[in-house]
């Protein structure tokens, strides 16, 4: 009887765990999950340990190859620019959680605006150069505007999620009127979404991102059985 296919989530926040196991089991059944947690890397990002953050994640990058992990999947924006020289370093593949969700409001904005809200501060430069990255392979223009939510993310991580989604659900309804999709740049935000009126598209994360990293699983899979 063969193993079971495995792949890792690389994580900088414990709050995002579950969320990501939960779309993981509708997603990705009978794949086994593992979890690489370093919680200090959003916090060094902003200090003079920053400049270790690289090698830090290529570090559990390699150790979840060679835990027979086919695949990577790092779930905090502040840190999707690592993703492929993570991957050319470990030689596997290496997702980004978030390009999903930005493939999606590239495609919903078209030349018109899109709204960034964020939590941390460090979330906002990552995730609109990776906008105007897919925004680039698309051949579009959108206008990207940033906002950080105050107190959203030191109620999560006080442990008053209620807070927070209320935050975040007001700040959504703010940036709606202006925008033609509001992109929520951190997975911990995804549980905030249903709990905004929004007459434009609000995007998570989560769901999109497992859906891709599904179907890099299928295709390694396929390539593996040609």
């Amino acid at each position: 009887m063969s193993a079971p296919r495995r792949v890792a989530f690389i994580h900088t926040g414990a709050v995002v765990i579950p969320m990501v196991a939960a779309e993981a089991a509708t997603l990705l059944p009978g794949v086994e999950i593992v979890n690489y947690l370093d919680d200090r890397i959003v916090a060094d990002l902003s200090r003079d340990e920053a400049p270790s953050v690289p090698a830090r994640i290529a570090q559990l990058a390699r150790a979840a190859r060679d835990a027979g992990a086919e695949a990577v999947m790092l779930t905090c924006s502040s840190i999707s620019t690592l993703a492929a020289p993570t991957a050319a370093a470990v030689g596997i593949p290496v997702l980004r959680i978030d390009e999903a969700m930005a493939d999606a409001a590239v495609t919903a904005a078209g030349d018109g605006r899109i709204a960034v809200l964020a939590t941390l501060p460090t979330t906002c430069a990552p995730t609109a150069a990776l906008l105007r990255e897919r925004a680039d392979r698309a051949g579009t223009r959108p206008r990207i505007d940033a906002e950080v939510i105050d107190d959203a993310f030191a109620a999560v991580a006080g442990g008053d999620r209620d807070r927070h989604d209320r935050l975040v659900a007001q700040a959504v309804e703010r940036a709606a009127a202006g925008a033609d999709v509001v992109v929520l740049a951190q997975a911990s935000m995804a549980s905030a979404a249903a709990a905004a009126a929004s007459t434009v598209p609000v995007l998570t994360s989560v769901a999109l991102g497992v859906e891709r990293l599904a179907r890099t699983l299928d295709a390694t899979g396929t390539e593996a059985r040609a």
